[in-house]
């Protein structure tokens, strides 16, 4: 399991020119999915990011989490982030999970960084067309990937 966190000051998905999710202060989640990925990538990336000292503290030190500033999470399906560019300029996505596994994944992906918040998070439509809109803070922007724990 692969996610590309972003601390954002906004952030919205759109579609169909609805917002459907929208935030403040927090993090937008790109998470892609793979083969193989189960419960336990869920519940490691989730406490990883959960706790993650990525927001300013009083000295603008990054030295607080998402929880302590009770920050805003938008988490959207992102099966590219599993391209392969090796072999010619047309990426390939055979390493991204087929949506029967990826689906449930999802679902429970959200549910445990909820559990983990305290609160709803903002999501978008899993194999939807989205547009998303964000102002990226800082920037940061941190790539974690749960098969790279050590």
């Amino acid at each position: 399991m692969r996610v590309v966190l972003q601390r954002v000051s906004e952030a919205s998905v759109t579609v169909d020119k609805k917002t459907i999710s929208s935030i403040g202060n927090g993090i937008l989640i790109l998470l892609g999915i793979t083969e193989g990925d189960g419960l336990e990538d869920i519940k490691w990336l989730v406490n990883k990011i959960a706790n993650l000292r990525i927001f300013n503290d009083d000295a603008g030190v990054m030295n607080k989490s998402i929880v302590d500033v009770e920050g805003d999470v938008i988490v959207v399906s992102q099966f590219t982030l599993f391209a392969s560019t090796k072999k010619g300029n047309r990426p390939s996505y055979i390493k991204a999970a087929k949506p029967t596994i990826a689906i449930p994944l999802y679902e429970s992906f959200i549910s445990e960084i909820e559990n983990a918040l305290g609160k709803k998070v903002g999501t978008g439509i899993f194999g939807g067309d989205m547009k998303v809109a964000l102002v990226n803070d800082g920037p940061v922007t941190i790539t974690i990937d749960s098969k790279n724990k050590e």
